[in-house]
């Protein structure tokens, strides 16, 4: 660990007492900040920060320094179906152009309860990248504790940025895999709303409605205050809610929602906040599995009146 992630890692123990706040800490290495931890190392040459919101809310303000992405930038176009994770070179190419030094920090924060930062965090330890951290409470956050933003965007000098020759391919399953899982002691997670659970919804971009054989459901936004400041709960509040599905830390499970995204986040809750230990998400989620007409699906029978 170099020492600027060492300096960051230790004000966030420092502040982990913050008051009337639940500041989420880890005994390992901690890929949550706090606003007043950024705050302290917002203006340093090797914190990049990434605004991962829609590019009309970056426009209209966003984070001062902040460089905008979206999902459509961290997306493999060559399936025939969206939402896929992007290849190396497509990481390298984008973050090179977009200023990103291979030893810089990567702090992203968003609107949305830390699930898109959480998709990038997946995508990133994939690949073996380490150094990102994700903003508890996104911009809403920042603005609430008075943190400076601007409509100004930052003048990008584009630079080298190269990930690890070795890929750790850390918490991630395939389509081959998923299809292993049915016939194995495996837990399934599908992280979507109810409806799209049941089938009686299917979001743009699914072949069908419905859901993977053997899923078991549990929301993803259950572990924010998602009609609040969208801050992650407290680990007590996360294991009471997970505790409801039975689960061993040692268990099997695989996680997936419509595209890899919410179910990213859960991935990262459950990794990273309450210590299982054999989790995986599933990359092309329902979206791919959808797509093909021999993978077996269940859903609901929905009446209409």
């Amino acid at each position: 660990m170099n020492w600027r992630i060492s300096f960051i890692a230790i004000t966030l123990v420092l502040l982990s007492c913050q008051k009337d706040k639940t500041v989420i800490t880890n005994t390992k290495v901690s890929y949550i900040i706090e606003v007043e931890t950024l705050k302290t190392v917002v203006d340093e040459p090797y914190i990049k920060i990434l605004d991962f919101r829609k590019k009309e809310f970056y426009d209209n303000e966003h984070m001062q320094g902040a460089i905008h992405i979206w999902r459509t930038d961290i997306e493999n176009t060559s399936f025939p179906y969206g939402g896929m994770m992007p290849s190396r070179e497509q990481i390298e190419t984008l973050f090179g152009k977009l200023g990103i030094n291979t030893n810089d920090t990567i702090i992203v924060y968003d609107d949305n309860g830390m699930c898109e930062s959480s998709r990038l965090w997946w995508i990133l330890q994939y690949y073996n990248f380490k150094n990102i951290k994700l903003l508890n409470g996104g911009f809403s956050e920042w603005k609430a504790n008075k943190g400076q933003v601007t409509t100004k965007v930052p003048r990008l000098i584009e630079t080298e940025f190269k990930l690890s020759n070795e890929p750790k391919l850390e918490y991630f399953i395939s389509k081959a895999e998923m299809e292993n899982a049915l016939h194995q002691n495996t837990v399934i997670i599908d992280t979507r709303t109810t409806d799209e659970f049941s089938g009686k919804r299917h979001k743009r971009g699914a072949f069908k409605g419905g859901r993977i054989p053997k899923s078991i459901h549990m929301d993803w936004a259950k572990a924010i205050n998602h009609n609040t400041d969208k801050r992650l709960k407290s680990v007590e509040e996360l294991e009471a809610i997970y505790s409801l599905l039975n689960l061993n830390k040692k268990d099997s499970i695989i996680v997936y929602c419509h595209s890899g995204v919410r179910s990213a986040h859960t991935a990262f809750v459950l990794t990273q906040l309450l210590g299982y230990k054999n989790v995986r998400n599933y990359d092309g989620s329902w979206i791919e599995w959808s797509y093909f007409d021999n993978l077996p699906f269940e859903s609901d029978s929905i009446t209409k009146n």
